[in-house]
């Protein structure tokens, strides 16, 4: 058939279907098959929290948004141009999502009177046969239909063979935007190839669905979006927990320290046990322990002996390793605790993203703890985010909180692969018998004995001569003995709030994202809001508003300058996924009336919506 093709610059497709319907996989092959055009993408994998919600009901919904676009992009999307809708649950989940005219493709089959009714829809109701969706293009497909007839020379049940409606989906899809096939059937091989009716079915639906758009008259139209205008280099597709693991492992090479990841398994931070699990081969142990205190305290003894101890959780998990970092900062060691943060309190959103775990990561201990907190911005900033967040537990001798969150845990982007010698170095000492700044004058070791950043040695036990005390009762200073003298505790509690404080002489001053150096409103942010402020402002600068952006990595201490630069502006901003954490911080240390805002529905804050926030305080 002879189609036209329409050039794009950017389309937001949302794959939503029952949690079986493999959305996550059909989206992540999609994601996948774009970056290898060299065309720029952002993702949003949105999943229910039930391991295997009721079929076709609402909450069992499972959806991936994909944005992928000839220019540079920081968000998946404020609303999609298509929506890939595998019943009438998904359908109704969705729709608000939709742009007005935009595309809707549904399955048939998934809008039978059962599914109907599952999703609530009244008794006689079927929106592919009212008029209610007369604002959008409805592509009709019978998947499941097809599916199976695509399938018909398989002995397979009919269950099994249904399983490969989502290849007919992703087969379609790759028709109209104008894509080879090539990729995902070599993943099909790789994943089923020793079960070849597996193979075969995933493969025959994938091609099925492909011929059915080059051969249905009803479709004269394909699309294509041209390549990015990016950087030259190597890049491949990369989710956050990805980069996240592959960051420790290059701080672990450079600093010559192996990994040891004590860990208990919970969302969303799972993933980068299992990553890490792969990497016998650089070293790296892993750990699943029977719970989250076993799992940090295993950490802590890693770092004692001489390890890049870290250990992985989100909010819950974290709250319950409380009183274990307590003991990390009274023993001074290096030590990396990871909290992919979720929508709380409690058990709360499993799998919803929220960012309200920043006061935790301040206050959340008992006593004066002060730990330093590094947070990364996006899912390949993960790993530059984490090899700094390394590099300061181990050169300042400290517990280091490293914030992600659920959106950039699991959203996937383009990354350049940086190169190995261009990574800063990570110097790791150890105290020995030869250095006499760590003895006195007897020649005793002396475990707290401070440098000029008021860190103390890091002693491998066994060490002839480098006997000393570890535990989680008051240190006398310079000795590191047992001690409950007034006075000796309060120098001890400054000491350690000022090793902290001086992190800020060797972390980076705070730059602008964009914008003038003096404006109307600086939008200050940190985490996983930094692609909807960078859009938003960029949208605004563009208007002529004197607006200015800066993000946060480092969140304690702050770098420097900050101060300086929020005085240059007439209204500070500083949009959270919470109900307001890191807005009353900087009231406190700054002493500015920055303002909120705040959303805190388990999904990310949009472009749209900050634009209209900035506008109103311009």
């Amino acid at each position: 058939m002879n189609n036209k093709e329409e050039i794009l610059s950017d389309v937001v497709i949302k794959f939503a279907g029952d949690s079986g319907d493999g959305m996550q996989l059909t989206g992540s092959q999609f994601t996948n098959n774009t970056a290898m055009l060299g065309i720029d993408l952002a993702t949003f994998p949105d999943f229910p929290a039930e391991i295997r919600a009721p079929i076709g009901t609402l909450p069992g919904v499972s959806g991936y948004q994909l944005r992928f676009s000839s220019d540079r992009i920081f968000t998946p999307g404020d609303a999609c141009d298509v929506l890939v809708a595998m019943n009438a649950a998904a359908l109704k989940t969705n729709l608000k999502g939709l742009k007005p005219g935009g595309k809707i493709i549904a399955n048939v089959d998934g809008f039978d009177a059962k599914n109907l009714r599952l999703a609530n829809y009244p008794e006689g109701v079927n929106p592919l046969e009212d008029d209610s969706l007369g604002n959008y293009d409805v592509i009709k497909i019978d998947v499941t239909k097809m599916t199976r007839e695509a399938l018909k020379d398989i002995t397979m049940g009919v269950k099994e063979k249904d399983r490969a409606k989502n290849m007919f989906v992703l087969g379609f899809l790759y028709w109209m935007y104008n894509r080879e096939m090539e990729a995902t059937i070599n993943f099909i091989k790789d994943k089923f190839g020793k079960k070849p009716e597996i193979f075969e079915s995933n493969v025959k639906a994938l091609q099925a669905g492909y011929n059915f758009g080059d051969t249905t008259e009803t479709f004269t139209t394909r699309f294509k979006v041209e390549k990015a205008k990016m950087e030259p280099g190597a890049y491949r597709s990369i989710m956050g927990n990805q980069a996240l693991s592959y960051g420790l492992i290059a701080a672990s090479q450079k600093s010559g320290l192996p990994i040891f990841l004590g860990s208990y398994p919970i969302t969303p931070a799972s993933d980068i046990l299992h990553d890490l699990s792969k990497y016998k081969a650089f070293g790296v142990k892993t750990f699943q322990a029977e719970d989250e205190i076993a799992a940090i305290t295993s950490a802590i003894g890693a770092s004692y002996g001489g390890s890049l101890g870290i250990t992985t959780s989100s909010g819950p998990g974290i709250a319950l390793k409380g009183e274990a970092m307590g003991l990390a900062v009274m023993l001074e060691i290096p030590l990396l605790i990871i909290n992919i943060q979720r929508g709380g309190p409690s058990t709360g959103l499993p799998t919803k993203t929220e960012q309200s775990d920043l006061m935790q990561a301040y206050y959340g201990r008992n006593g004066e703890c002060p730990m330093p907190i590094v947070s990364a911005s996006t899912p390949s900033d993960c790993f530059s985010a984490v090899y700094e967040a390394i590099r300061i537990a181990v050169q300042h001798m400290t517990p280091v909180l490293f914030l992600s969150d659920g959106y950039i845990a699991n959203g996937a982007e383009p990354w350049k692969f940086p190169v190995a010698a261009d990574l800063p170095e990570i110097k790791t000492e150890f105290a020995s018998q030869n250095i006499a700044t760590d003895m006195d004058d007897k020649g005793k070791f002396q475990p707290y004995k401070r440098d000029e950043k008021l860190v103390r040695p890091w002693a491998i036990p066994g060490t002839p001569g480098l006997e000393h005390r570890v535990g989680g009762l008051e240190k006398q200073d310079v000795t590191g003995n047992i001690s409950y003298e007034p006075d000796n505790h309060q120098h001890m509690v400054k000491t350690r709030q000022a090793k902290v404080d001086l992190i800020a002489n060797y972390i980076p001053e705070q730059k602008l994202d964009s914008g003038l150096e003096k404006g109307k409103v600086l939008v200050l942010g940190w985490g996983s809001t930094y692609g909807a402020i960078k859009s938003a402002c960029a949208d605004l600068q563009k208007e002529g508003h004197a607006v200015a952006h800066a993000h946060l990595r480092y969140v304690r201490p702050f770098p420097k300058n900050l101060g300086d630069i929020l005085k240059n502006y007439d209204q500070v901003l500083v949009p959270e996924i919470n109900n307001g954490q890191l807005v009353r911080i900087i009231r406190d240390v700054y002493f500015v009336d920055a303002k909120g805002y705040n959303k805190i529905m388990g999904i990310p804050i949009t472009k749209g919506e900050l634009v209209t926030e900035i506008k109103k305080m311009l």
